[in-house]
């Protein structure tokens, strides 16, 4: 048996025995990291961990610990107070609100994770409050972040409009931002449908379910030091000198890095450390919510698919179907294997490998090499709702007061359903009409 097979296989255990024994699968995947990198790939310690994510892992803590002190000091609450005013108590148009949001963001350049780990907790600390279901509001963020990424001024877009011109093959930047956006649009209004939101519509404040109820009320507004508020009573809005400062982190983080391309990790690590030199009561608590079992989960798994990619596994598994001798069949595979191995790697990396990929049999004219490029993009973005993309994990992260195991599971279902279907549709929509 090769050791690419044999890693796989590993890949596959790792996931079945976390389902059924309620293991941590990050805790697993650097167990399986060690094990197949020691005794299959020959990798000593320094290999292994050369597929630690340490960039992911700052910006899941440094962006949860900034918005868990947001959430601890009532900020949070402020700002959705702030967005039911703006949509005049139309809980149904805040998915869209936030879909709008990050999709501008990424259209101007913005990376996606970048949008998303400034939209989210917003987001599904609104979600938490007024029972929308968490994961319509984080698919309805994601999707929105996918939505606006191929934009020819945007980065997914730039990088991908760079490699086919590298590649010397037929491109179409218009084709390639309009394809991501309408498949990111339908599935939102589809997961819109199936999970409430048309229930939401006759909505305002104060109706319908509110599962943060008292607690949250008394929790969050008292959480400022120089405001305190009885639990039962309404949540205290007013802007204290803790919520003003934390506003004004949070419009930094933007700043940061949307203007001077600063990380999203460093920067919110670093201004949830000033606004903890102030209000020490309040960030003590904020340290305990960090959400550590998904920086593990998320971190291990990845240090795993690094070791599968310095095993030659990912190419192995690509160059495999991009041998095939059927244009059509290789191109969906190539579709689905794009999809796959981004829920669980770099997006960027993924098309970066794919598009080269496919050049020998574009070139035999047979495919079209417009539908096929903007097929494989669209295929290898749109599964970052998986908790083991960039912006899955964060989503995982930012959500407030729900059961993590619970949402990882639906996140990880959802992504399964979206890796299943979407690269089918797309391939259909996409490449099957330029065949022949």
């Amino acid at each position: 048996m090769s050791p690419e097979l044999i890693s796989i296989l590993v890949l596959v255990a790792v996931f079945v025995i976390a389902t059924t024994r309620s293991v941590n699968m990050g805790a697993l995947a650097f167990a399986a990291a060690f094990g197949v990198g020691e005794l299959v790939a020959g990798l000593d310690a320094d290999g292994i961990f050369a597929g630690f994510p340490g960039d992911l892992f700052v910006v899941l803590v440094g962006v949860t610990y900034l918005f868990a002190i947001a959430r601890a000091n009532g900020t949070t609450d402020w700002l959705v107070h702030g967005a039911i005013r703006l949509v005049r108590g139309r809980i149904a148009l805040i998915p869209w609100v936030m879909f709008a949001i990050t999709g501008a963001l990424t259209a101007i350049g913005a990376l996606s994770p970048a949008a998303v780990a400034i939209v989210a907790p917003v987001a599904l600390s609104f979600a938490v409050r007024y029972g929308i279901s968490p994961l319509l509001m984080g698919a309805m963020v994601v999707h929105g972040a996918q939505a606006g990424g191929f934009s020819p001024i945007s980065i997914y877009g730039s990088i991908v409009n760079g490699i086919v011109e590298r590649e010397k093959l037929p491109g179409s930047e218009l084709t390639l931002f309009l394809g991501s956006l309408v498949v990111n649009l339908v599935i939102a209004a589809i997961v819109f449908v199936v999970l409430g939101g048309l229930k939401l519509g006759g909505r305002g404040p104060g109706t319908g379910d509110d599962p943060a109820g008292e607690a949250t009320a008394g929790e969050t507004s008292g959480g400022a030091e120089d405001s305190e508020t009885p639990a039962g009573t309404e949540v205290d809005t007013r802007l204290t000198t803790a919520r003003i400062a934390t506003l004004a982190a949070l419009v930094a983080l933007v700043v940061a890095v949307l203007g001077f391309d600063l990380d999203a990790g460093l920067s919110s690590l670093t201004l949830a450390v000033l606004l903890s030199v102030f209000w020490p009561t309040t960030s003590r608590r904020a340290v305990g919510e960090i959400a550590w079992p998904t920086v593990l989960l998320i971190c291990g798994v990845l240090t795993y698919v690094g070791v599968l990619e310095k095993m030659g596994t990912i190419d192995y598994a690509g160059q495999a179907v991009g041998n095939i001798g059927v244009p059509l069949l290789a191109a969906v595979l190539l579709c689905y294997i794009g999809a796959l191995i981004s829920a669980f790697a770099s997006s960027v990396g993924i098309m970066g490998a794919l598009i080269p990929l496919a050049v020998p049999f574009l070139a035999q004219g047979e495919i079209g090499a417009i539908g096929m490029v903007t097929a494989l993009a669209v295929s290898a973005t749109v599964v970052d709702v998986s908790p083991f993309s960039t912006n899955g994990a964060l989503v995982l992260a930012a959500a407030p007061d729900v059961d993590r195991e619970r949402f990882f599971r639906q996140l990880m279902t959802y992504g399964g359903i979206v890796v299943v279907a979407v690269p089918a549709v797309v391939w259909l929509a996409l490449v099957v009409p330029g065949f022949g």
